[in-house]
């Protein structure tokens, strides 16, 4: 199943014989999300949990760099009004309610650098592999707004005080060994051929596993995450308002001039 979305990005899934669903996103702009194709992963995500051959999902993105940017630098700019910047804020909601939903285990694979909604997307994951070259960073902050929609999912992961030292630094990245110490990521391997050979072993172990027990064991990873269908889409209310500030469009513009 493949969806390219105005030949600026795309989504691909391949269900393999072994009932691991690897869905792979992609963007010529650093695997960056405009929000349509955000909508679009998270309808592919949601299309697993009706397939019963389907046990374990691998989300993983294109090319050997950057695993994810975030959102799309472009659509944020050109956000005209707060409606706008709650719809627009919203797309990573639907992607971290849809694997949150799905009643699959979701393993992530981070190949390289995650920018904002990228690092919400790897802690939205159950299990995460990276290599060293994985480092993080929640940028938001330095243009004047803030990780509101993925904060739940980052902080459920890694804990407050270091949800708070990522997202007060917007400048600074974080290592592939921080985030490991963290809890965001599982597994950390020197390099992406070590990292796919861990991948491979694991999502296959999973898949022989009872897919009732599987499906229990994600019910327990999610408790207490029930307000999340509301919760996530008040925070892209916020950063909706937010993002119409004069700092905002101020900072966005300086960012863009560069």
């Amino acid at each position: 199943m493949k969806k390219p979305i105005n030949q600026e990005g795309q989504v691909d899934t391949q269900i393999g014989s072994n009932g691991v669903a690897q869905i792979t996103f992609s963007h010529p702009s650093h695997n960056s999300f405009p929000s349509e194709l955000l909508k679009t992963l998270a309808a592919h995500i949601y299309e697993m949990r009706k397939n019963e051959q389907v046990k374990v999902i691998l989300l993983k993105s294109g090319g050997d760099r950057t695993f994810c940017a975030g959102a799309s630098f472009d659509e944020l700019v050109a956000i005209e009004s707060e409606a706008a910047g709650k719809t627009f804020f919203s797309g990573f909601a639907y992607v971290i309610n849809a694997i949150r939903l799905c009643g699959k285990i979701v393993v992530g694979r981070v190949q390289g650098k995650a920018i904002g909604g990228g690092v919400g997307l790897a802690a939205a994951c159950d299990y995460c592999f990276a290599t060293e070259q994985a480092s993080i960073r929640l940028s938001e902050l330095g243009i004047a707004i803030g990780p509101f929609v993925i904060a739940p999912a980052v902080q459920r992961k890694i804990g407050l005080v270091s949800f708070t030292e990522l997202s007060l630094n917007p400048d600074q990245w974080r290592s592939a060994a921080w985030a490991k110490e963290k809890g965001l990521f599982q597994e950390v391997f020197p390099n992406i051929q070590e990292m796919d050979a861990g991948v491979q072993a694991f999502c296959g172990r999973l898949a022989g596993y009872s897919s009732e027990a599987l499906k229990g064991l994600k019910t327990i990873f999610w408790e207490n995450t029930e307000s999340w269908d509301e919760l996530l889409f008040n925070r892209a209310a916020i950063s909706g308002k937010l993002v119409m500030t004069p700092e905002a469009r101020e900072r966005l513009l300086a960012f863009k001039n560069k």
